[in-house]
């Protein structure tokens, strides 16, 4: 089991994400039924294809995250509920768009919406999902919340095409790319768990601990995925394992054990991620050489790390069930690797 720094007995359940959800729960339900209204359209296929990605098993990670985050702080309105769907529409458009630039078949063990209903459609479904994200961002009527959901969503799109640019390009540094995941998947994880204490009315401390668990977090869960491509099952990560090198995906375990290697192996990373010679036998070549430079574990460790990060910035929370689940959501992070 990969665990973190965590001292023993300070919480008293194993690594889950079922203490978020038992405390979010409530909340969530009328999370789920907003979300399912502003799906809704007169033009049939934008709630048949919002529906498709909606109902196909995620976790609501960043939603959830939004309401415990305020929960935490004290919360008692209605505020949360709308900014949760908020987070979860700015998260499913982004899939949405995802899978188009990525030609991705499936998402979550199902196909990807691009696959049965088209590449056009399914950019067009994502485009409205942000719209309906918007529009409940103004309902709440927090300035402050919008800029930063507002702010989160334009640093994912330049996340997406910073990412674009350096595609299957072995020059990709390990600076680069975590600025990447910083922007595409980190920034969300920071902005859903900022707006929980800025609906609450807490201070800036409050809020800046808040952003910092979720940028850790979400720069940790991605590691972890950029593992589970190479070593876990369709299962564990949503979509097919090694799809990520299929696709010429540049990813940290890539860029680590590009590093180590000698220049044959550099010139076999060139050859499978830069001109798509990324067959079954080279995916198996791939992981041997991760394996024996230590690239996967390297990645582990980075992601300990960052998990490390998250868990001292929510200790900082008074002991309520809500800051326990949230402590609890970092080791579940972590060890889904294992």
């Amino acid at each position: 089991m990969v665990s973190l720094a965590i001292p023993v007995g300070r919480i008293d359940t194993r690594a889950s994400i079922e203490p978020l959800i038992a405390v979010s729960g409530p909340d969530m339900t009328r999370v789920n039924a907003l979300i399912l209204a502003m799906a809704g359209s007169n033009v049939e296929l934008i709630p048949e294809i919002a529906e498709h990605l909606i109902s196909s098993g995620g976790k609501r990670l960043r939603p959830m995250l939004t309401i415990a985050s305020a929960l935490a702080h004290g919360y008692t309105g209605d505020a949360h509920v709308k900014l949760a769907a908020s987070v979860e529409f700015m998260h499913t458009a982004t899939l949405l768009h995802d899978d188009v630039v990525d030609e991705s078949d499936l998402r979550r063990g199902k196909k990807t919406a691009r696959t049965i209903w088209g590449n056009q459609a399914s950019v067009l479904v994502g485009d409205f999902l942000l719209g309906q994200a918007f529009k409940m961002m103004v309902e709440v009527g927090s300035l402050t919340a919008l800029h930063i959901l507002s702010s989160a969503s334009a640093v994912i799109a330049e996340g997406e095409v910073w990412q674009l640019s350096a595609a299957k390009h072995m020059t990709t540094s390990e600076a680069d790319y975590m600025a990447v995941v910083d922007a595409k998947t980190a920034a969300l994880f920071a902005a859903a768990a900022e707006v929980g204490p800025v609906v609450a009315g807490a201070g800036d401390a409050e809020r800046m601990a808040m952003r910092n668990y979720g940028r850790s977090l979400g720069l940790a869960f991605q590691l972890v995925d950029d593992v589970l491509d190479y070593r876990g099952s369709a299962a564990d990560l949503g979509k097919n394992t090694g799809d990520d090198f299929r696709e010429g995906k540049i990813t940290l375990p890539v860029i680590l054990a590009y590093q180590a290697g000698n220049n044959e192996e550099k010139a076999f990373w060139r050859e499978a991620m830069e001109h798509g010679r990324n067959d079954d036998e080279a995916l198996a070549r791939a992981k041997s050489l991760m394996h024996g430079h230590g690239a996967l574990d390297a990645t582990i460790t980075r992601a300990r790390s960052h998990g490390e990060a998250a868990y001292a910035a929510a200790s900082t929370l008074p002991r309520t069930p809500s800051r326990d689940a949230l402590l609890s959501v970092v080791e579940f992070c972590i060890d889904r690797v294992n």
